[in-house]
């Protein structure tokens, strides 16, 4: 497991994650609550799921509030922002981190152009206007972490559409940089590889997936699968203002994978 470090670098914060209620999220919204922020995270089905994670925040001393969002309809974002003004009392935001998203997707030949719609809609559309819809709330000197895939530097043809969508992150990132950089709020992305959660169980994990998993950690340069800390713990620094001079970056966090 990750090794975590946290410290109270956000006390008095506001933090959104999306899609906090598993996996990444959920690593990188119990690691902004320790750090101090008050963590509003968002689900797209699993209330339970995410009531857990509340109640393991709260466990820890620390702030956090659920909130529905089911992202990739018109309208989402807006929806996701009443949500958050209602939990919050309309607080200001301070910190913005993207982590909702469809993992998979179909490959070329059996890809249907409904199927490329929802994958963008959710990882790229939905993003956008998180941010744009948002900037009115987001405090000057504040943060905004795009989570990607190093599958939008590396070739793997049969979830190419999902790749797609996180390069289109990714460039995302770099313009958004250069917008809101006279307001000093830094953008940046990160870039998971292979990570241990329990979306990625049912081939990863278990006796019957060593050769999976075996093969998963030869990738890394670092001999071994990737935790949701080891991310949580790069969205922290990013989030932090020891970050302050890193912008329109993109940070990979695959371990080295095919170096």
């Amino acid at each position: 497991m990750g090794t975590s470090t946290a410290s109270r670098t956000l006390d008095g914060k506001y933090a959104l994650v999306t899609g906090g209620s598993r996996g990444i999220g959920r690593a990188i919204a119990k690691r902004l609550a320790a750090d101090g922020a008050t963590v509003v995270l968002t689900y797209a089905q699993n209330e339970p799921a995410a009531g857990e994670v509340v109640r393991e925040i709260e466990k820890d001393g620390g702030r956090a509030v659920a909130i529905r969002s089911a992202l990739g309809r018109h309208g989402d974002a807006a929806e996701l922002w009443a949500a958050y003004d209602e939990a919050t009392g309309g607080a200001q935001v301070d910190v913005i981190v993207n982590n909702a998203g469809i993992g998979r997707s179909a490959d070329l030949e059996n890809l249907t152009e409904d199927g490329f719609d929802e994958v963008f809609a959710v990882n790229v559309r939905a993003p956008f206007f998180i941010v744009q819809q948002g900037l009115s709330r987001l405090n000057d000197g504040g943060r905004v972490v795009n989570i990607s895939s190093g599958l939008a530097r590396l070739a793997m043809p049969e979830i190419m559409a999902y790749g797609a969508t996180k390069g289109a992150l990714d460039n995302f990132t770099l313009n958004l940089a250069q917008l809101l950089g006279p307001r000093g709020i830094t953008v940046n992305s990160v870039r998971p590889g292979i990570i241990d959660t329990d979306v990625n169980a049912f081939w990863l994990r278990g006796e019957e997936n060593k050769a999976a998993w075996d093969a998963s950690a030869e990738l890394s340069a670092l001999g071994r699968v990737g935790q949701s800390e080891d991310v949580a713990d790069v969205v922290a620094f990013l989030a932090s203002d020891d970050s302050r001079w890193v912008t329109g970056s993109v940070i990979d966090a695959t371990g080295g994978s095919k170096l």
